[in-house]
């Protein structure tokens, strides 16, 4: 096999960048910003200036050419996709998408119609968000792409740990304390809507636990990492090794 060059790429092997925002909150394995949350190589941007405040408006976002910025760096270094770090980055997919050369997955809520696909059009989804007030029902047009899709919201407000760790970006994070609110969210959305069906964490801080969530709630539960996952399997293919 014969390898070549690629102009100003310095390094190989990593098929994913992440474009990150400029953040004082802990990155425990399960976050996008762990890059032990992977078996496989990533590399990062920092989308200078960028905010998750900035995409609460989704009908007046801020932060787009942050992201193109820091999309374009990733394409120059040779990443294969490029995902996002913030639910709410869901408001630039499409301009990122038509800018850049490669697949572009900067929410988890891309998920979303195909969650419901799944289900059937009666199923409902259960999205877990940060905050009820990020998350408003133009993140969520933006994401069903005009399909009807039935969604119960939950939020993390109130949740003292989590906001500390997360809203208030104390610098530090009580893993244990922090996934017992997670868990009693998740529960008790599904005490009021028994009817949910998966549940989808709209939060990139919300997959480390991802696990305790499912066990303590038993519906699948989807969040950026099964995106970023999915993509990269159909990206970087292997050969099937078994017997016949």
């Amino acid at each position: 096999m014969i390898y070549r060059t690629r102009q100003r790429q310095l390094s190989y092997g990593r098929p994913i960048g992440i474009i990150v925002l400029e953040e004082s909150i802990p990155c425990p394995p399960g976050t996008p910003g762990n890059p032990t949350t992977f078996s496989y190589p990533v590399c990062y941007e920092i989308a200078r200036g960028a905010s998750a405040l900035g995409m609460r408006d989704a009908a007046n976002p801020t932060g787009l050419e942050s992201l193109l910025t820091a999309g374009r760096a990733l394409v120059d270094r040779g990443v294969y996709a490029i995902a996002g770090n913030c639910g709410l980055m869901i408001v630039h997919q499409q301009a990122v998408a038509k800018a850049l050369p490669v697949p572009v997955l900067l929410s988890s809520l891309l998920q979303l119609p195909l969650i419901a696909q799944m289900y059937g059009r009666h199923a409902t989804v259960g999205i877990m968000a940060s905050s009820a007030k990020s998350l408003t029902a133009e993140h969520l047009r933006l994401a069903s792409q005009g399909a009807e899709i039935r969604t119960v919201i939950a939020s993390m407000d109130g949740k003292e740990h989590f906001r500390a760790a997360v809203g208030d970006e104390s610098g530090t994070l009580d893993f244990e304390r922090v996934q017992a609110e997670v868990v009693e969210a998740a529960q008790d959305l599904v005490v009021r809507h028994p009817e949910v069906a998966a549940i989808l964490l709209e939060c990139v801080d919300l997959p480390p636990y991802s696990a305790a969530v499912q066990e303590a709630v038993g519906r699948p539960v989807f969040d950026l990492t099964t995106l970023i996952d999915h993509v990269h399997s159909a990206l970087v293919r292997k050969p099937f090794m078994g017997v016949y």
